[in-house]
C-alpha cells in the first residue's frame, strides 16, 4: 500500500495550473496535466472535467514517460 500523506486530493485543484499537448486539437480529446510542485503530478480529461483528476508522484509519472516513450503503452494493433 503506498503512503498518500501530503498527497493533495483531487478537490484541491481547482486553481493548479493545466496544460494539454501542443499536438491536442481544439475540439478536446486530450489529457491535461498539472505540475503540482511537492513531488506531485495531476492528470485529468479534458473531457470530463467534473471527474477527478489523478493525482500521482514524480517518480510515478516519470516512470509513466519513459515507458510510452519506449513504446510500451501504445494501443495493440
Amino acid at each position: 500500500m503506498s503512503n498518500t500523506a501530503g498527497r493533495p486530493s483531487p478537490t484541491s485543484l481547482a486553481d493548479a495550473n493545466w496544460f494539454k499537448s501542443s499536438a491536442s486539437s481544439a475540439n478536446g480529446g486530450c489529457l491535461e496535466v498539472a505540475f503540482l510542485g511537492q513531488g506531485y503530478v495531476a492528470v485529468r480529461d479534458n473531457e470530463d472535467i467534473a471527474n477527478p483528476p489523478f493525482v500521482v508522484t514524480e517518480h510515478v509519472w516519470n516512470c509513466w514517460i519513459n515507458g510510452a516513450k519506449a513504446g510500451e503503452f501504445d494501443i495493440p494493433a
